[in-house]
């Protein structure tokens, strides 16, 4: 898939980031001209990369990223499930990034794709019980209150569509729904998702928690955004996982390939009840995340992405594997 980015002109957001690092790299393999906008220095990635600054709430920064560029892969946005201020410190970036951006592709004529990164917190906030998740599902449950982060993307995808719908731009749009995005990081920053193995290790979790994750390899989310880009007849919104994973599982792998020794791996199952009379004492967005979640098993339909894109996902055991090792790399652990 990669010889299809060659000699194309991306601008890839948030360049120094998890996953914008690994999009970048999946597109200087294939020989793509890249710009990237970062906050913080990005990696030595191997190839020439164009660094240039740009705030997500300052529209004047925009204009020069996306000049002469002929794709758009839009994976900048802020995450943290606690903040003093959720609207100013979550909604708003995410909504007005995507809007500043989108302008910006409005007013470059050689722009023809942008590529989203929403989130599976745009489609639930909670995993149903019964119901298996699709692209047509959208969080509705999510306030300022309620996992005020799962509000930000869905309020930024809801606004990148409606941006669509009412300006008909000459660009086409996709977005990418990942869930839980794990493996190895081209930065040593750690990132929320994998910060889950080095807690595990920590003894920061007093048992087995009920939580369960779609999860995405970093490098098969980073593949699917090059894939969107890059089909032409690719449109609408994308699940992005592969295998569901729990913390139980996570817990069994890691104890069986020596993971035990010398840290604190929880191995007495915490009853639902339990964890959520204790998410009460926790900071807000995490009491509302494991109030939202524990004792329930995502169900999610990926079939229009492995049918669409022709994506297929490495089996969570290796994602696990190539983490702890990263983890290891980078001294996290």
């Amino acid at each position: 898939m990669t010889h299809a980015v060659h000699g194309r002109r991306v601008l890839v957001t948030g360049v120094s980031g998890f996953l914008g690092s690994q999009v970048a790299a999946a597109l200087l393999d294939g020989g793509a001209r890249v710009r990237g906008t970062a906050r913080t220095p990005p990696p030595a990635f191997t190839g020439t990369i164009d660094i240039v600054h740009a705030d997500l709430v300052r529209a004047e920064d925009w204009r020069g990223a996306v000049d002469a560029c002929d794709v758009v892969v839009h994976t900048a946005s802020p995450y943290a499930l606690d903040v003093t201020d959720a609207q100013r410190d979550l909604v708003d970036p995410a909504v007005n990034g995507t809007l500043n951006v989108l302008r910006a592709c409005a007013a470059a004529p050689t722009v023809t794709r942008v590529v989203l990164t929403s989130s599976m917190a745009a489609i639930t906030d909670e995993p149903p019980r019964a119901h298996t998740l699709t692209e047509d599902d959208w969080n509705t449950a999510s306030t300022l209150t309620r996992n005020p982060y799962y509000l930000s993307k869905t309020l930024a995808e809801r606004a990148a569509w409606e941006f669509m719908a009412r300006e008909r731009p000459h660009f086409s749009l996709v977005v990418i729904n990942p869930f839980l995005v794990i493996g190895p990081s081209l930065v040593p920053t750690l990132n929320v998702s994998n910060q889950i193995f080095v807690d595990l290790l920590k003894g920061v979790y007093p048992g087995i928690i009920g939580l369960g994750w779609g999860v995405v390899d970093v490098r098969d989310a980073a593949d699917a955004h090059v894939r969107a880009m890059t089909t032409p007849t690719a449109s609408g919104r994308y699940i992005c996982a592969g295998d569901v994973m729990s913390m139980r599982d996570v817990v069994t792998f890691l104890r069986a390939n020596g993971w035990a020794a010398g840290h604190k791996l929880p191995s007495v199952p915490l009853p639902a009840v339990i964890v959520k009379l204790a998410s009460f004492l926790q900071k807000p967005g995490v009491g509302q995340y494991l109030r939202t979640h524990v004792g329930r098993v995502p169900r999610y339909c990926n079939v229009k992405i492995r049918r669409e894109l022709e994506m297929t996902f490495r089996p969570w055991q290796t994602s696990v594997a190539d983490t702890m090792a990263d983890l290891v790399k980078w001294g996290h652990i």
